[in-house]
């Protein structure tokens, strides 16, 4: 995703309400900025990696996924255990 300056106007409101410096502030509109654009297969393959550090097995990280996908705030079709594993492995 390309990087985009964050309006000057928000960075300031949110100084003003938040204990945050500027870089902080500007940080943390990038990484929301970031999630809101992830799509699908990212999402998959960032959960799995996440999930499997927790110590899941892939059944098991497979089974969540599909749980989560119609939770989440991009529209997903539904997807098989299948899919996820090639959205993950390619």
């Amino acid at each position: 995703m390309p990087v985009s300056i964050a309006d000057p106007h928000l960075i300031a409101h949110l100084q003003r309400h938040c204990a945050l410096t500027e870089n902080e502030v500007s940080r943390l509109i990038e990484e929301i900025t970031a999630y809101y654009h992830e799509t699908p297969h990212g999402y998959i393959r960032r959960r799995h990696i996440e999930l499997q550090r927790s110590g899941m097995t892939n059944a098991e990280i497979y089974t969540q996924i599909l749980e989560e996908l119609p939770n989440h705030r991009f529209i997903s079709e539904p997807m098989t255990a299948r899919q996820i594993r090639r959205a993950i492995y390619g």
